[in-house]
């Protein structure tokens, strides 16, 4: 009896066998091999901006809404991330206690915020949609870049002028220091737990667009009219995306904010929304696994044009947006995609042959 898989299901197979078989080389290569010191740094930095860059797919591919928020929501989950670590890194010495706790409290705050924003930003569409989520990211860098927050025995005081104006008690502590950030954050994030976070964030990611709620915000997508005419909610399905979205942005900020002993607000600025929509927009908008491949060769070339050459270096970004325009064109145009296909096609026909005719009979 053959077992029959659902093409959707087989599809988020293929991606945990990928990253899982992907995981395993890397491990092997810093056990017996010798890489870069550049490409043990990105190990991590891998791993945030795939869950940031599959996380927004939902949002752009999955509901059909363009969002540039995912800085902000980072942004969020980074520094609720860090307090807690700075704050608890005393009375809870253990990492697996404290980290775990450290990630989710990100993108619950994260999520929280995303609820909220999106009871109004969702009755938007299109270009405005996108001009607010990216005003909402670029206000949050704002007011954590310009915010002092300390505690003493008396609880928290905040400031919006000077450190000085916090008036803290003998004993008490500075934990935001305005745009000089977050410092003393302990560096927990390491390769093994960013992938295992990464894997989970995947299968929920999958689980979610293939279960009954992903069907009706892709039905969403493709007609809301047809959608609304049969009775969901369009308003309760795009806050649950969006909220996803939010919460697996905050889990990343998380994850970076613990692998930087200073955090800043100034690293969440629009360009990095940019960055992360253009991870998701060669990865194949909806395409989930593409996402995640983008996100990670795009991370790898800019630094790797770095270390080819000292006089490459000073043109690093110049070749990197050359790449960029190419990978583009060649993702968006069909003759050029069908091309590539089609070629991918007969370079497997070499290399599995079909079996004969008087074979199959036999079988």
């Amino acid at each position: 009896m053959k077992l029959k898989i659902n093409p959707a299901a087989r599809k988020s197979y293929i991606t945990y066998g990928l990253v899982l078989a992907a995981f395993v080389a890397v491990e092997l290569l810093l056990n017996f091999g010798s890489p870069s010191n550049m490409f043990k740094g990105l190990l991590v930095t891998f791993c945030i901006y795939s869950i940031a860059a599959a996380s927004l797919n939902l949002t752009v591919g999955i509901l059909g809404e363009l969002s540039l928020g995912q800085a902000g929501f980072m942004c969020i989950g980074a520094y609720s991330s860090a307090l807690f670590s700075v704050a608890t890194k005393d009375s809870i010495t253990s990492v697996w206690v404290r980290f775990p706790l450290a990630i989710l409290i990100g993108g619950i705050f994260a999520a929280i915020f995303g609820f909220l924003i999106g009871i109004p930003v969702l009755r938007l569409r299109g270009d405005y949609l996108a001009i607010v989520t990216l005003a909402f990211g670029e206000i949050i860098k704002g007011v954590f870049a310009s915010v002092y927050v300390g505690y003493d025995s008396a609880g928290l005081h905040f400031s919006l002028k000077s450190e000085g104006d916090l008036a803290l008690a003998e004993g008490g502590k500075t934990l935001i220091h305005g745009p000089q950030g977050i410092s003393g954050t302990p560096v927990d994030s390491t390769f093994e737990i960013a992938f295992i976070v990464l894997f989970i964030s995947l299968i929920i990611i999958y689980n979610f667009i293939n279960s009954s709620t992903g069907r009706a915000v892709m039905s969403i997508r493709d007609n809301r009219i047809a959608a609304e005419s049969i009775g969901l909610n369009i308003t309760k399905y795009k806050l649950m995306t969006f909220s996803l979205t939010a919460f697996l942005a905050g889990v990343a900020g998380a994850l970076f904010s613990h692998n930087l002993s200073i955090l800043q607000a100034s690293k969440f600025d629009y360009n990095l929304s940019i960055l992360i929509l253009v991870f998701v927009v060669l990865g194949g908008i909806g395409n989930i696994r593409g996402s995640v491949i983008a996100a990670i060769v795009l991370t790898y070339i800019p630094e790797a044009l770095r270390k080819v050459n000292s006089d490459l270096a000073n043109y690093r970004m110049l070749i990197y947006s050359v790449i960029l325009i190419v990978m583009m064109i060649c993702t968006s145009n069909a003759k050029i995609r069908g091309f590539i296909v089609g070629n991918l096609q007969k370079f497997k026909g070499l290399i599995i042959r079909k079996a004969p005719a008087a074979e199959k009979e036999a079988h």
